[in-house]
């Protein structure tokens, strides 16, 4: 019941029309800049997109405006999520938006639910990688696989976010292999985590594949599998992850989504511009370089998807800890 309760006022809340907000407002938005909030640091795969889209839509002039793109990086993306829930109601704030808003509503300690967005469009699901430095003897996952089962805590990989999806592919592979056991450590974006296994500092990553394809096109970084459900066709030589052995299909969700009670007429021309900027040459080309999973909802479908991907995802939520109230709280 009261999950149904939930989805139906996330739901609701994408409809929502401002009673303020008359027909001369809707003809002119927007009449001023649009922040656009990332909430992980510069040059990662969330910023990449998101600066990549505000560009496309500027110079296209599909919106009579411009995005302002502002990171706003800090406590496991907290800060950022804190603050767009303040804005509600504001038609002049988009969120950069990835697995990140599931997260964010399984936990108690933020209370940050799924009925504070207005969900705009879902771009591309990135898949994840297990991208080793070019200088490992890793040359397989099952390689890494079996170094770490050896000696359990052995093998340190760079992630993100203790509960991102980076994080969940290694809590799926250790629930697939008995004894396996990985450290891990975090970044405050991608870009940092491979750099990291690049320089030696730690022996994988399972960030995004497109986080590290400047490295790996350097040979500085190796790829042994991607989790995308088949190959990728930009790299057709790297295996699944189901090919290597693991059955395990993730990626982190790359879309835009603007704050719970903004009016229905700003939501929707929010949306068109999105979509046309989908439809671009220079999108299509952006996500082919980028290894993206071609994936695109808008409005209320992505709403609903949202919802159910949370239902899926409560199990790993609860198995790493993240659905427990703070002690005190």
């Amino acid at each position: 019941m009261a999950n149904s309760r939930g989805l139906s006022l996330f739901l609701a809340s994408s409809a929502f029309v401002a009673s303020v907000w008359g027909s001369a407002q809707a003809q002119s938005y927007p009449t001023k800049p649009i922040e656009m909030v990332v909430p992980t640091s510069a040059g990662s795969g969330t910023d990449v997109i998101a600066r990549a889209i505000a560009d496309i839509v500027q110079r296209n002039k599909f919106l009579p405006q411009h995005f302002v793109v502002q990171n706003r990086v800090g406590g496991q993306s907290v800060i950022a999520y804190n603050y767009f829930k303040t804005k509600r109601g504001d038609p002049y704030v988009v969120l950069a938006a990835t697995g990140t808003i599931l997260t964010m509503a399984h936990r108690p300690d933020v209370n940050i639910g799924l009925d504070n967005y207005t969900p705009i469009a879902l771009f591309a699901i990135d898949p994840q990688s297990i991208m080793v430095g070019a200088d490992t003897p890793y040359k397989t996952v099952k390689d890494l696989v079996e170094a770490a089962r050896r000696d359990p805590g052995s093998v340190v990989a760079a992630v993100t976010s203790p509960q991102g999806t980076g994080r969940m592919v290694l809590w799926l592979l250790e629930k697939a292999v008995p004894g396996l056991k990985f450290k891990f450590v975090t970044f405050k974006g991608g870009g940092e985590a491979v750099t990291s296994v690049a320089g030696g500092h730690t022996h994988f990553t399972t960030e995004n594949l497109s986080e590290g394809l400047a490295m790996v096109q350097a040979k500085k970084l190796r790829v042994l599998a991607v989790t995308s459900d088949k190959r990728l066709s930009a790299a057709p030589d790297v295996p699944t992850l189901t090919e290597a052995g693991y059955p395990i299909q993730v990626g982190t969700l790359r879309g835009f989504v603007m704050p719970a009670g903004v009016p229905k007429e700003a939501a929707e021309v929010m949306a068109t511009a999105f979509e046309r900027a989908y439809k671009t040459p220079t999108w299509q080309e952006h996500a082919k370089r980028n290894l993206y999973q071609d994936t695109f909802l808008k409005g209320e479908a992505y709403a609903t998807f949202l919802a159910q991907r949370l239902e899926e995802l409560r199990e790993f939520y609860d198995a790493i800890g993240l659905g427990k109230k703070p002690k005190g709280g």
